[in-house]
């Protein structure tokens, strides 16, 4: 299914997003929306993937005069009803398939070309060849008599089915997409392999962007993402069958994270740890470039004001922006205010941010707030203004299994509101200082602790909001660090110069 909300022939940036801007608040979606904003004399436009249509609700975010193309298509929604299919014929180039097959098994030598070509997909090996000939029932077979005869053969037939049909309905978007001088896409998956298989088709540059690195995510989420539903429920019965169905899942996400890396100039990351990650997942470290994220230092500072003059004391708020999501382990800050409340009795915890992408884990959180005893304490505020929230905040809290860098964390330090965080992605880099001496010399601008610890969350909340001293002095660095190293205008900066760069170094 193809949606088109806003077309035009040309566009000077096309950005590919997988599951997020506009359609999905949170982290990327907001730097889409930043990043757009904040060049408004390039034209944009963005080709959205999503799961399917029934997924995501309406736009989310007013758009930009300059986002000027807008298109989303449902990889997995069916464009028709499915009909009996024909066998197709046998093709004289099938045996290309078992060489790409090959070469990401054994990854020896350049990519072959089919891959990059989109008439491969298109012309050659179309979606019917690869499911509807002899040849592929006989390949498929084949694999599935030597990688897992124990499972049922029908698990791993829509497996498969369910992994590579997308990919050739996004040869289908390239072939229709407008005329661009630059594409970016802000992770691998789909978005990525999309964004080069473009570059190669258009001969134009192509950057990506990873927020967090999308292949080590997928291993997380790999049972709970809607993005990659394949009917778990009834397919996934037995251990062994979960074990090797996932590892499929995985394999063909660094198959085609690899497919980015080798296109894409140049790579770019967050913050240096990511930046270590890519590297170690194949992409040429001389093509990685560290960009950190930036905030509206300025706007938010009115924030601060407001927070400042309110009466003396510290509010005993304690905040998680962020979605309630299983990757964000809102379960644990449920557990670390129960145990808070043990000795503050006057804390209450605020989580900010939408409930409906997982909404049977949002039921699970409310239960477990209900069980635990939590409901005058603990609250579930959906989406919210951050300018209205963060001067009602003592803490910002992140509990997360995973992140890259955490706009929020920012955002708050700008506000004047130190953060207790667990440790992953850049937190430890943005709380403690990650850029070197001199950022480390400014101090913590709150604390960091192991993941899935509330006890260690629970400490962390009662000594910064018993210790009025020690409050200021993380204020003070989080202040100081926000504006020393991560203001907007110089991400927009950095950015409008790696895009002109691009431009410029590649033939028209």
């Amino acid at each position: 299914m193809s949606q088109y909300i806003r077309r035009s022939d040309t566009v000077d940036v096309m950005l590919f997003g997988e599951g997020t801007y506009p359609y999905i608040r949170g982290g990327v979606s907001s730097w889409t929306h930043q990043l757009i904003n904040g060049m408004p004399d390039l034209k944009f436009g963005i080709v959205f993937l999503g799961s399917v249509r029934s997924d995501y609700g309406d736009i989310l975010y007013a758009l930009p005069d300059n986002l000027v193309h807008l298109e989303a298509h449902y990889m997995f929604d069916e464009d028709e009803v499915e009909r009996r299919h024909q066998r197709a014929k046998d093709h004289p180039e099938f045996g290309v398939v078992r060489a790409l097959h090959e070469w990401f098994k054994h990854k020896e030598g350049d990519i072959p070309d089919a891959m990059k070509n989109i008439d491969f997909y298109t012309k050659k090996i179309t979606h019917d060849h690869f499911l509807h000939s002899k040849q592929s029932w006989e390949y498929i077979n084949e694999k599935y008599l030597q990688n897992c005869p124990d499972i049922p053969f029908i698990d791993y037939f829509w497996t498969v089915k369910n992994i590579h049909r997308p990919i050739w309905k996004l040869a289908g978007i390239v072939e229709t997409m407008p005329t661009c001088k630059l594409l970016h896409s802000p992770s691998t998956g789909y978005a990525g392999f999309l964004g080069a298989l473009a570059s190669y088709h258009m001969n134009r540059p192509y950057i990506l962007t990873e927020h967090g690195i999308y292949t080590r995510e997928r291993k997380i989420d790999m049972l709970t993402a809607n993005w990659i539903d394949f009917k778990k429920a009834s397919l996934l019965k037995q251990p062994e069958e979960f074990n090797y169905i996932k590892k499929m899942w995985v394999s063909f996400f660094e198959q085609i994270g690899e497919f980015s890396y080798s296109r894409a100039n140049p790579i770019l990351s967050l913050f240096s740890g990511a930046r270590e990650i890519q590297v170690r997942f194949g992409a040429a470290r001389e093509k990685t470039q560290v960009v950190p994220n930036g905030v509206d230092v300025d706007g938010l500072r009115k924030a601060y004001e407001a927070y400042e003059a309110r009466e003396a004391g510290i509010p005993k708020v304690i905040t998680l922006i962020g979605r309630v999501v299983s990757i964000k382990d809102i379960k644990t800050f449920i557990r670390a205010i129960r145990i808070t409340l043990n000795t503050l009795e006057d804390v209450e915890a605020w989580v900010v941010g939408p409930m409906d992408e997982d909404p049977d884990y949002a039921h699970e959180c409310i239960n477990m707030v209900e069980t635990m005893g939590l409901k005058e304490r603990f609250f579930f505020k959906g989406f919210q203004n951050i300018k209205d929230i963060l001067p009602k905040t003592g803490l910002l809290t992140l509990t997360s299994i995973s992140e890259g860098m955490p706009l929020s964390i920012l955002e708050g330090f700008a506000a004047g509101v130190p953060c207790v965080s667990t440790d992953v992605g850049s937190c430890r880099d943005l709380i403690l200082g990650g850029l070197g001496a001199e950022d480390e010399a400014i101090g913590a601008a709150g604390a960091i602790t192991g993941i899935a610890n509330p006890s260690a969350l629970a400490e962390s909340y009662i000594r910064f909001l018993s210790n009025e001293t020690l409050w200021h002095e993380a204020q003070r660095a989080a202040l100081e660090r926000v504006e020393r190293y991560y203001r907007q205008d110089t991400f927009l900066q950095t950015y409008r110069s790696i895009y002109d760069e691009a431009i410029a170094s590649w033939p028209a």
